[in-house]
């Protein structure tokens, strides 16, 4: 269990010391001293229980690995109050979720957009989301993360391959957008990229690796340097017109995808349990490989 859970669960009253029940969490222990701490069920988890279908990459009683299809929101919020990834994992996991914080929920580690489709990882259980968690904030800097993401961007990056590092904040002009702001403001972010191929003289083929993780990171970057993911109606707006320029097979493709081309088809990281590596590979969904096949590459 997490300090603070311990904590609060001493402020509840849960803990004896002797025989009595003790109710500061600051209070010194003496050696001798017998301590008994009694944990309540998990309380039941807010958002409801929705039965979805859900692509399982993996599962075991401390995490689950899911292939998430676009289109699908991680978590209910305003707008999105069900159907989400969240409500699904509460039907899906039911009594195997053994509580986050004394809630019976899954533990979102990290998440990725509505329209951006790939690998997740949530856990089931406390230990399991800190072990994860100190994981994913180290992004693979030291540890064993390693994520992998692969996009269509409109144009070949030049140099082929190399690092974007630009600092992020949310836009002032646009609250729901996330733009480029000057060093010391917003929060730092790093984008490691790789051009796989130019399908044509319009579009290429990249994969990216973050080494910070932050809202729309790639999405960002990437439209920074020029080169705006296909399909991508909030950071790619301004390049709606270079479609008109690819095959017309490309261009109802890309009218069919509806989202940003983007696809988190890499996952690895050390079981929080055991220590085991574990890492798994998604290929790009159906919408993108159409895309792909029409741009002339292969997927």
């Amino acid at each position: 269990m997490s300090r603070s859970r311990l904590q609060e669960l001493v402020r509840a009253g849960h803990v004896r010391r002797d025989g009595a029940t003790v109710l500061d969490p600051s209070l010194k222990v003496s050696p001798g001293a017998h301590l008994s701490v009694a944990v309540p069920e998990a309380a039941p988890a807010e958002p409801l229980a929705e039965p979805l279908a859900l692509a399982i990459a993996y599962e075991d009683d401390d995490l689950i690995v899911i292939d998430k299809p676009a289109g699908l929101v991680v978590h209910p919020a305003p707008g999105h109050e069900g159907g989400t990834l969240v409500n699904g994992l509460i039907a899906h996991c039911g009594e195997s979720l053994s509580g986050i914080g004394g809630v019976r929920r899954p533990g979102i580690v990290h998440r990725l957009d509505k329209d951006t489709s790939g690998l997740l990882v949530v856990a089931k259980n406390d230990l399991a989301h800190r072990g994860l968690t100190a994981q994913f904030a180290d992004h693979g800097r030291s540890g064993p993360l390693e994520r992998a993401y692969r996009t269509l961007v409109w144009g070949t990056p030049e140099p082929r391959s190399g690092t974007i590092e630009a600092n992020l904040a949310r836009s002032q002009r646009n609250r729901e957008k996330i733009a480029v702001v000057r060093a010391g403001e917003g929060r730092h972010a790093i984008t490691h990229y790789v051009t796989e191929r130019p399908l044509g003289p319009e579009v290429a083929l990249l994969t990216c690796r973050l080494e910070t993780g932050r809202t729309h990171q790639i999405r960002v970057h990437l439209s920074h340097r020029g080169h705006p993911l296909l399909g991508d109606a909030v950071y790619g707006s301004a390049f709606k017109t270079k479609a008109a320029r690819l095959p017309e097979p490309a261009q109802a493709a890309l009218r069919a995808l509806g989202r940003q081309a983007l696809h988190a088809g890499l996952l690895g990281f050390s079981h929080p349990r055991t220590g085991e590596p574990l890492r798994f590979e998604s290929p790009v969904p159906d919408d993108m490989a159409r895309l792909m096949r029409a741009l002339g590459g292969e997927t």
